[in-house]
């Protein structure tokens, strides 16, 4: 049975990290991926990693996401992920890029519609579900059940276990618990 948090935010990042790691030890899912926009998830799921036996993986915004040609997340974290043994990608969203320019230009997209259908589950729950294609996408897991972990602007509030999948299979992802998010 999943938590289910009263409120969405960063003031549950640390229960939603607790989580989401305790299930991948349980269960014995090798990858955690976590969502992070300026490095501060990142370096806070270091402290929830276990020593062995699980790699962690940290999913950027892509450059260019809020200011042409810049990237938010930090260099000082990256660092910290890589010689904890972790990845940071950074990559292409599939349900936002193309999408959003074709929005802008036409008015519509169907990348758009995807991720408004994907949010009334939740920011966090639709973040999740991208990531299970980006890092299929980049080689850096195999479709397989993976912990992901995402939330609703700033830390992480949602955790999920997906059946990830590359972005060209992205209606074969599936979403098998949920392991926590907001009401």
């Amino acid at each position: 049975m999943g938590t289910y948090f009263e409120t969405s935010g960063a003031q549950n990042t640390d229960a939603t990290l607790q989580i989401g790691f305790e299930t991948a030890v349980e269960r014995k899912i090798p990858f955690v991926v976590v969502a992070s926009t300026t490095g501060a998830t990142a370096e806070k799921a270091l402290e929830y990693l276990p020593s062995d036996g699980i790699r962690l993986i940290v999913v950027t915004h892509n450059y260019g996401f809020a200011q042409t040609g810049a990237q938010q997340f930090s260099e000082e974290s990256r660092r910290k992920v890589i010689a904890a043994g972790g990845v940071v990608h950074t990559g292409t969203m599939p349900l936002r890029n193309v999408g959003t320019a074709i929005r802008k230009r036409f008015g519509y997209s169907e990348e758009e519609l995807i991720n408004s259908a994907l949010r009334i589950f939740g920011q966090g729950v639709k973040v999740c579900i991208e990531m299970a294609a980006m890092v299929c996408d980049a080689g850096l897991v195999p479709p397989q059940d993976i912990i992901a972990i995402a939330g609703t602007e700033r830390g992480a509030d949602t955790a999920l276990i997906v059946a990830a999948n590359s972005s060209n299979r992205f209606f074969d992802i599936r979403v098998s618990e949920i392991l926590a998010k907001p009401r």
